[in-house]
């Protein structure tokens, strides 16, 4: 069997959750079947890895079409394959493609959706209705469809509706056990700016919409003036979600003095050392197909405050691995919620339970347990292996 997987995120590149999942996925998968990966950007020195660009023709058009000039560039390199497996709308096009040309099996992962984030329409124009069309017209065509979560399988049927049910199946996102654990690096810890001495509210994400990051940033106005607020964000959607989250950060800056904003990209060593100094880990996203940050978290053994939305409740157990945050939010696919004021207030309680409770701390142990028992990379794979062996013999999932 040869699969060839289309990514645009691979390592050393990666800036989100989707590039982790495909990075651990393959490096599982390798094990047992051929995986050529074909992604974006620089040369990789890896064996069986290749990347492509678009060319210089496209250098001034709109990123979108950049993005489909270099999908093309990849097709004739596919055949051969068994089938090719894709990641985000990126690489859809790719698939949809080459699945044409070469008469295989198209699968996708879906990680996120169009429709769930319209405000890249104000943020991209053309770029995001070229995006969403790629995305629509690949989920019509393709064999088969992995949703990372069962909320992510619901949000693509509530999203495309007109896809046959039975196409859409879930496989979880995962977690390398033996790289994230618990690690006593102060050092680390220290060299980033924080205390590891003393309490700290952590959160790590992109700069985006979705991760819900400025509602953090209103709820530490509650915390205790004692607790070191850490945000490990960076690489910004966009100068003007950037700048709200600055103009936060300036105005909560003069109520309490320990906000510390580590911009730089952190390694997996110096993540680790912060997730597992951390007292509490806060996930304030507003969309999440999975998640896959709480499951680094959890693995380190750190309690997870929430928010109750997309695949987040399948890996944060309530008042077991963590805290959940209700929320009730906008039907016209932003995610926002219907009441700001009252999610941001449930958030600061939640943080706040935990911090005023050390007994709560008992909740890292379990989410560590969580992680082996039901996210490892292995089952994950296998679970692939599986939906790629039903897609290459009957051409569709199930």
């Amino acid at each position: 069997m040869r699969i060839d997987l289309v990514t645009k995120e691979y390592p050393p590149f990666i800036y989100g959750g989707a590039g982790v999942h495909v990075a651990e996925l393959v490096r599982v998968l390798r094990k047992d079947i051929q995986v050529k990966v074909r992604c974006f950007g620089e040369d990789r020195n890896e064996t069986d890895t290749f990347a492509y660009r678009h060319g210089t023709e496209f250098d001034s058009a709109n990123p979108a079409l950049q993005t489909m000039a270099t999908d093309l560039s990849m097709v004739s390199d596919i055949a051969g394959a068994d089938l090719v497996h894709t990641h985000t709308w990126y690489a859809n096009f790719t698939g949809q493609v080459a699945a044409a040309l070469h008469g295989i099996p198209h699968l996708i992962t879906a990680h996120s959706l169009e429709p769930l984030r319209p405000w890249k329409e104000q943020q991209l124009g053309g770029g995001y209705r070229l995006s969403s069309l790629i995305e629509r017209s690949a989920y019509e065509d393709a064999t088969g469809i992995i949703a990372v979560s069962d909320g992510m399988r619901k949000d693509i049927l509530r999203a495309y509706p007109q896809l046959d049910p039975q196409k859409v199946s879930v496989v979880h996102n995962g977690i390398d056990l033996e790289a994230f654990q618990a690690a006593d690096q102060p050092d680390l810890v220290r060299a980033n700016g924080v205390d590891p001495d003393k309490r700290s509210v952590v959160f790590v994400g992109r700069i985006t919409m979705q991760k819900g990051l400025p509602y953090l940033l209103k709820a530490a106005r509650e915390l205790p003036s004692d607790v070191q607020l850490v945000l490990c964000a960076g690489a910004p959607d966009t100068p003007q979600i950037l700048q709200e989250v600055t103009d936060l950060v300036e105005e909560l800056r003069k109520v309490r003095e320990n906000v510390i904003w580590v911009e730089k990209h952190l390694s997996r060593v110096e993540l680790i050392a912060m997730l597992s100094a951390a007292t509490v880990f806060a996930c304030p996203s507003i969309y999440e197909p999975l998640g896959i940050v709480n499951l680094e978290a959890m693995a380190c053994g750190t309690p997870v405050v929430a928010t109750a939305t997309g695949g987040i409740p399948e890996v944060v157990e309530h008042e077991k691995t963590g805290l959940l945050v209700p929320i009730e939010q906008l039907q016209d696919g932003s995610g926002k919620p219907l009441d700001e004021s009252k999610f941001v207030s449930d958030f600061a309680a939640a943080l706040n339970k935990m911090l005023d409770h050390p007994e709560l701390a008992e909740f890292g142990k379990a989410g560590r347990s969580r992680v082996e028992n039901h996210f490892s990379w292995e089952s994950i794979a296998a679970e692939t292996i599986s939906v790629y062996q039903s897609a290459i013999n009957s051409g569709r999932l199930g």
